[in-house]
């Protein structure tokens, strides 16, 4: 599926990283990264092993794998930036709170029941956060 979505982006548009979960640490997913000049934020399984290093997307793999071993994975998911997607999936269940499925047919209409929600969830979060002051 991930090289499908990568070919959708124009070929003129630069791609930096591409952060994706341990299930899409394929020779076919590293290499569509790779050659389209993105970097991969994706973790290797807790059974990976090296590759042959006979491409750019084995070494870039296998550099992931050296730095997990070395570093531990929770350094790595700090150092790469990897624990924000975390963060997105958390979003995108508040957003599922609302509701599984949009019930909207017409695209215009989806857009904005979708609109609502984030604003909803916007407006929850605001309600939410605690105001901090300096007293010193």
């Amino acid at each position: 599926m991930l090289p499908d979505l990568l070919s959708q982006i124009p070929a003129d548009e630069q791609i930096g990283t591409v952060t994706a979960d341990g299930a899409y640490d394929t020779h076919r997913c590293h290499t569509a990264i790779v050659n389209r000049q993105g970097t991969p934020i994706i973790p290797i399984r807790r059974n990976g092993r090296l590759w042959k290093e006979d491409c750019p997307a084995a070494r870039a793999r296998n550099d992931t794998l050296r730095a997990t071993r070395y570093y531990g994975r929770a350094f790595w998911k700090r150092w790469t930036g990897y624990h924000a997607r975390s963060r997105i999936e958390a979003k995108m269940r508040c957003l599922k709170a609302f509701g599984e499925h949009i019930m909207a047919r017409d695209p215009d209409r989806q857009t904005a029941e979708i609109h609502i929600r984030i604003a909803l969830m916007n407006r929850f979060n605001a309600l939410g956060t605690a105001e901090i002051l300096r007293v010193a």
